[in-house]
């Protein structure tokens, strides 16, 4: 590898990255592929080398010696002994396990050469809990349906299983593609960069497995788990994070594939349809009538012999449905999300119960080849009035973040950021209602929330997309899963904290390939000098990991 010296290599596992370095660029590839970016001050910033992201690299075939080799391409000085010893170590702990079938009735075997490795493990409670019998030395047997518990446990422990133990396959789905009337050969075909994933997923053996698919917001995410069903062909669940991406599950499948629509059920607050291709809410999964009462609808995960059940935007998978994954690890599952970011920090269950990450695509990349728009992304520090400071000031600290985000003197700003893109689609999105009612009001825009109707926020969306109306406010219903292809501006004026995650999905609206320059426009209004101001550092960091700058301006 070239030698870059943009970096400091410590012993802590931390590594700075030089901002202004010539090997900036270079050394920040690099790192994204076994490090997470943690801080990102003006001159270094912060990447820390975790458990996790060491076996998500080795999961995509890096090895120890290659991360090794990486940080002495990118390190001013010697990485420290101690360190390159510890990364040895935790990347040789992933796949010193093995689940692989057993002949007997519902059995499975946790198989490893280090036989000292499973002596430890045995006398561990939470390990003896599971009472798996020593049936040779390299070898202990297991009833099949602890499959996922002992998966999560043995993460837990820093010992993450390599699977091998197979999958079901389903009831049969035979179908094909509809032919793309667009395409001059008539023929529906994947991107270049989309056919890659879907062969991750497959595989070596090209049966397909588990595991996670990293893609931009616009990059085609619901074309990719379409393709991967229709290489395995069998009944499927598909689970997403609301309403609005459920019609659009229906509609690509509808548009693109020959499943009928007799054969695709919606299960949602408005439908219970069971049927082989079933789309559902994770909101629907998590339903119980009391907090003590169990989950009413978590049965539909075993409702029929799925061959599959894709995952859309697993960032968003609540808590409570890692449970009942843990039940169904005989059960192919697809994980799509732009982001592996989680900000309750079950990062770990994703990895351990829907699969590793077997394909990441970085944001400029796509941008580069053209498959997603040209974003140029702005922070504008919009002052307090005199009086809002000194309320400001007086006010608790748990208060102080929300009347930065509300500062009505962002109004002025929305209105001339509309009138330098007059004509173009634009988004408001924001975080409070009251917010977002006043501006709404003051621009003669519709508002769209979680208030409203589905059936109303379709008919506004709809016109957004054929034009009839250039500009929409929405709340953080359009964090998740609404396609707007045609969105050209974003101003995002308030959010939810440091929250990395929506950043990536509000951006992620306006990143669908634009007609002529293909350029986007991303503003994120702050409050200068404001709880509001520190907060942005943090939700704008997965993104500047992604190699999005944020120029920050004081006035336009």
């Amino acid at each position: 590898m070239e030698k870059t010296e943009a970096c400091i290599v410590q012993r802590d596992f931390t590594v700075l990255l030089e901002v202004g370095h010539p090997g900036f660029d270079q050394a920040r590839a690099q790192l994204g592929m076994y490090a997470e970016l943690v801080k990102t001050p003006a001159a270094f910033h912060t990447y820390r080398i975790t458990a996790l992201s060491l076996w998500n690299a080795a999961a995509l075939g890096w090895s120890a010696d290659q991360v090794i080799a990486s940080l002495e391409s990118v390190s001013r000085w010697n990485v420290p002994a101690a360190l390159i010893q510890d990364i040895r170590r935790i990347v040789d702990q992933y796949g010193k396990l093995k689940l692989q079938s057993d002949t007997g009735q519902g059995k499975m075997r946790l198989v490893s050469e280090d036989e000292r490795l499973l002596d430890e493990l045995s006398g561990m409670k939470t390990i003896s809990a599971f009472r798996m019998e020593r049936v040779d030395p390299h070898e202990l047997e297991l009833d099949g349906e602890k499959r996922g518990l002992l998966k999560r446990e043995l993460t837990r422990l820093g010992y993450p299983v390599l699977d091998y133990a197979g999958y079901r396959n389903g009831t049969s789905l035979p179908f094909g593609w509809q032919e793309d009337t667009s395409a001059h050969s008539g023929q529906f075909e994947l991107r270049p960069y989309q056919q890659d994933a879907v062969n991750a997923f497959e595989g070596s053996e090209g049966m397909g497995g588990s595991g996670l698919l990293v893609l931009p917001c616009g990059a085609g995410k619901t074309v990719i788990g379409l393709a991967v069903l229709e290489r395995l062909q069998c009944e499927c669940l598909i689970l997403t994070s609301n309403t609005t991406s459920v019609r659009q599950w229906i509609e690509e499948l509808q548009n693109k594939t020959t499943i009928t629509s007799e054969q695709i059920g919606e299960y949602s607050g408005q439908k219970k349809q069971v049927r082989p291709v079933t789309v559902a809410t994770y909101q629907i999964l998590t339903h119980r009538k009391s907090k003590d009462a169990d989950f009413t609808h978590i049965k539909l995960l075993s409702e029929r012999q799925w061959g599959l059940i894709i995952y859309d935007e697993v960032h968003l998978l609540p808590a409570p449905v890692f449970r009942a994954t843990a039940d169904i690890q005989a059960t192919r599952r697809l994980g799509l999300t732009a982001t592996l970011v989680r900000e309750d920090g079950c990062e770990q269950d994703v990895f351990s119960l829907i699969g590793p990450k077997l394909y990441d695509m970085p944001w400029k990349e796509l941008e580069q080849q053209g498959w997603i728009a040209d974003v140029q992304c702005q922070e504008i520090r919009v002052p307090f009035s005199t009086e809002l400071r000194s309320n400001y000031l007086e006010a608790e600290v748990k208060h102080q973040f929300r009347i930065a985000a509300e500062n009505p003197a962002k109004l002025a700003v929305i209105r001339k950021i509309l009138e330098r893109h007059r004509g173009l689609p634009s988004l408001v999105i924001g975080q409070y209602l009251n917010q977002l009612e006043t501006i709404a009001r003051e621009i003669d825009a519709p508002l769209i929330s979680g208030t409203m109707s589905q059936q109303e926020r379709v008919k506004w969306f709809a016109a957004f997309r054929r034009g009839e109306i250039k500009t929409i406010v929405v709340s953080k219903v359009a964090n998740f899963a609404v396609d707007l292809p045609d969105a050209a501006v974003a101003l995002e004026i308030s959010g939810s904290f440091g929250s990395r995650q929506e950043e990536a999905q509000r951006l992620g609206r306006i990143l669908r390939p634009k007609s002529g320059e293909n350029k986007a426009y991303f503003y994120a209004l702050v409050s200068e000098d404001s709880k509001e101001q520190e907060f942005a550092l943090r939700r704008q960091m997965f993104l500047v990991e992604q190699g999005y700058e944020y120029k920050i301006v004081h006035e336009l």
